[in-house]
Parts: C-alpha cells; sequence; structure tokens
C-alpha cells in the first residue's frame, strides 16, 4: 500500500517514462490491487517466466501479478507497441478511422496485425490530460479487471507519443445513444437504460469495495461509458482515478478535476474526495438516463440549462417521478420501476454526502429494474395520463416526500437482494 500513496502522490517527472513505468509495474507485484470477488471469467494460465518470450505485436510487456486473481482476471499483459505499429492499424490515423475527441486526445479505430479490433487513443499535447493521467491508467488498468471496466490492451510511449489502446466498443459511449441521437435512431428503451445504469453501478462497487485499496473513479459521466454490441456497459478513461482513503482516513485530498456538472457540490467547495463523490455523478447520469436530458444544456431556457438544478422540485414529489421520464419513451415504461430509479437518483444526489446510499446498496436496488418485460407491468399511457395515474395512487405515501423517497429506496434495496439470493 506504501508503494501506491507514494507514487501517486509524487509521480509528476517523466525524464525516462518505460524506466519509470515498467518499475512501477514491477514494484506493484508486492503493493498492487488486489480485488476480492469472484466472477464467472476463467483465470488466465500463470505466466511461466519472468522471461518468456515477448508477444509478437509488441516490443516489450508490464509484469502483472504472479497470483490469479479471484476475479479471474489473472495474469494479463499490457502490450508495448510501437508507433509504427499503431500507426498501420489505424491507417496512419486517417479521418476515416477517426471514433471521437475527449480531454485525453483524439480516439481512432484500428486493427491489429493478429486481426483484432482496437481503440487508439493519442495524447493531445496542448489538452487537459498528460503524463501522469496517461501513467496513472496504464497502471491502473493493468491491476484492476472487471468485466464492466473496459480492458487494456496496450499501450506506446516511443518518444515523446503517448497512446493507449483499448478494446473496441462497437456501441461507442453512452452518450452517442442517449444525448447525441438522429431523428432516423431508435432511442434506448427503459430496461436497456436500466441494464447500462446496473452495470455502470457495478463497475463503481468494484472499484469501491472489492478492489484493495478501493479507487475512486473521479469522472463519470455519460462519454466515459461504452457499450459493447449487447449494450453491456463499460467505464472508461482512468486518467483521473485516485486511490481512495484507507484506515483511519475519511477522505483523500486531491485538486479538483472531473466534468462540471458531474462533480459533488462538497468535492467542488473543499477539494475532500470519498466513494460517495462517485455516487453523486453516478445519480447525475442515472438523471440523464430517466430523463434523456444533458446535465448541462446551454440550448434550453435559464431554468432548464442545469438538470439537476430543473429536476429538484420533481425528485422532492414522488407523486411528479412521471414528469421526469425521457419524451422519447413514449410512456413505454414500468411506473413502479420508475419510481424505484427516480428515488435512488434522489438519494444519491443528496447534498450531504454522508445521506447518500453506498454504490452496493445502488447496485441492489437497480439490479431488477432491467428485468424482461414480460416480468414487469408496462404503461402504454401517455405520460401526463401517468402523471394522474400516479397521483391517485400515491395517497398511501407519506406527506413528507424524503421519508417516502427513502422507503421506495429501500424497497427497490430488498428486492434487488432478494433477487440475488435467488
Amino acid at each position: 500500500m506504501g508503494f501506491w500513496v507514494h507514487y501517486f502522490q509524487d509521480m509528476g517527472c517523466f525524464p525516462c517514462f518505460r524506466f519509470q513505468l515498467k518499475k512501477a509495474a514491477k514494484r506493484a507485484n508486492s503493493s498492487r490491487i488486489e480485488p476480492s470477488v469472484t466472477s464467472n471469467k476463467q483465470p488466465d494460465p500463470p505466466s511461466q517466466s519472468a522471461e518468456k518470450p515477448k508477444p509478437k505485436a509488441s516490443v516489450e510487456t508490464i509484469e502483472k501479478n504472479d497470483a490469479t486473481h479471484k476475479d479471474g482476471s489473472g495474469n494479463i499483459e499490457a502490450l508495448s507497441f510501437t508507433f509504427r505499429e499503431l500507426a498501420t492499424a489505424t491507417k496512419n490515423f486517417r479521418q476515416q478511422c477517426f471514433l471521437g475527441q475527449g480531454g485525453f486526445g483524439r480516439v481512432y479505430k484500428g486493427k491489429l496485425e493478429n486481426g483484432q479490433l482496437v481503440a487508439v487513443k493519442q495524447l493531445d499535447r496542448n489538452g487537459s490530460q498528460g503524463n501522469k493521467e496517461f501513467l496513472v491508467e496504464v497502471l491502473m488498468l493493468s491491476l484492476l479487471h472487471h468485466e464492466n471496466l473496459v480492458n487494456l490492451v496496450g499501450y506506446c510511449s516511443d518518444g515523446d507519443q503517448r497512446l493507449l489502446v483499448y478494446e473496441y466498443m462497437p456501441l461507442g459511449s453512452l452518450e452517442d445513444h442517449l444525448l447525441v441521437i438522429s431523428p432516423k435512431q431508435r432511442p434506448l428503451s427503459w430496461y436497456t437504460r436500466m441494464k447500462i445504469a446496473t452495470g455502470a453501478a457495478k463497475g463503481l462497487e468494484y472499484l469501491h469495495d472489492k478492489a484493495n485499496p478501493p479507487v475512486i473513479y473521479r469522472d463519470l459521466k455519460s462519454s466515459n461509458i461504452l457499450l459493447d454490441e449487447e449494450f453491456n456497459p463499460k467505464l472508461s478513461d482512468f486518467g483521473l482515478a485516485k486511490l481512495g482513503p484507507v484506515g483511519d482516513m475519511e477522505h483523500v485530498s486531491s485538486r479538483v478535476m472531473g466534468t462540471y456538472g458531474y462533480c459533488a457540490p462538497e468535492y467542488l467547495r473543499t477539494g475532500h474526495l470519498t466513494a460517495k463523490s462517485d455516487v453523486y455523478s453516478f445519480g447525475v447520469v442515472l438523471l440523464e438516463l430517466i430523463t434523456g436530458r444533458r446535465v448541462i444544456d446551454t440550448t434550453r431556457s435559464n431554468e432548464e440549462q442545469n438538470l439537476v438544478t430543473w429536476a429538484q422540485p420533481f425528485l422532492n414529489v414522488p407523486s411528479r417521478s412521471t414528469e421526469l421520464a425521457d419524451p422519447l419513451l413514449q410512456g413505454n415504461f414500468p411506473v413502479k420501476g420508475l419510481n424505484q430509479a427516480v428515488a435512488v437518483a434522489a438519494m444519491c444526489l443528496q447534498e450531504e454526502a454522508t445521506a447518500r446510499p453506498s454504490i452496493g446498496d445502488v447496485v441492489s436496488a437497480l439490479s431488477c429494474l432491467s428485468e424482461d418485460p414480460d416480468q414487469e407491468i408496462s404503461s402504454h399511457l401517455p405520460v401526463q395520463h401517468l402523471a394522474s395515474q400516479e397521483k391517485n395512487s400515491s395517497k398511501d405515501l407519506d406527506i413528507d416526500s424524503a421519508e417516502a423517497r427513502k422507503r421506495a429506496v429501500a424497497e427497490a434495496i430488498e428486492w434487488g437482494s432478494r433477487a440475488k439470493q435467488q
């Protein structure tokens, strides 16, 4: 543990990046992040020798943990590519291979010599992230493996070039399907939205509760949730990730970084970072999934530009939950499921960090909301009719809306926990 705390706090100079990266990876074997959960994945066979032949597509490899992780991640290796190899894979970074751009730089679709499709992210030297974030991401994704975290295939550090190579996610990001959709594009169904929310929450749960020491993601947003061909979500972009508090520590202090609108209010005020900071960001993403609105949208009227501020009156009155539903859903959602999802979002968005649920409770609460529609009673009434129906059926709710929300979350958690045990 001492190595990780010291290393992530003090790395700021990169006179010889390759040497630092290999040295850090070797030292990580004695102070490694050890997941402590089980998974359906089969473990990779342990490496036979530290001096085994290098993979054909690489010039070197980062050494991983010798022990097989309990979650089945095993001795997975990140390849070290030459810049020439990645230029070939992306057809010299042609525009036709361009996928998008983020804080780190431009992302291209590529094809390796072995036929594997990958996403290649090239550092923008003038961008908001740099060598430090590059190294953090390589180390984090080399040691953390979960079905809801994107897989790091390799990296390139030739000269002043910094590139990251990931598994290719064919459906792009959640943002592409929720917030940037064309008139001809089919909107995400309610159950697909809840499937994505649940998977993203499971990824955070792994980082917070299963990794040792815990990891705070710090950059959860719709553009960082990638989707495979079956809309299974994976968290990506770990350049801002930070080790969480351990022992008697209640928080870690950090320069405020992240994306405006997704950051927790106490983190913005004080720079104090906890796992509950990620829970707030998740609440924002869940609210985006429910409403189909961007967290910040300057094209709307002033009172509707900030999603969380606009949604507060609806979050505080359970009988108005259906007014939050994305109009593109056309009323095709289960009222009870919507109420529970809104209740979870409301709890995650509490102003006080201590009032927010743990991400484990969030996973339990959401776990059944993405089940087969045949097991739910869906309503196909127009949204305004749903609002009226919900208003008439809410007489048993407590007058205190906060208490009603807590009961809804508790009910959802109990529901999800029972399903896990079956």
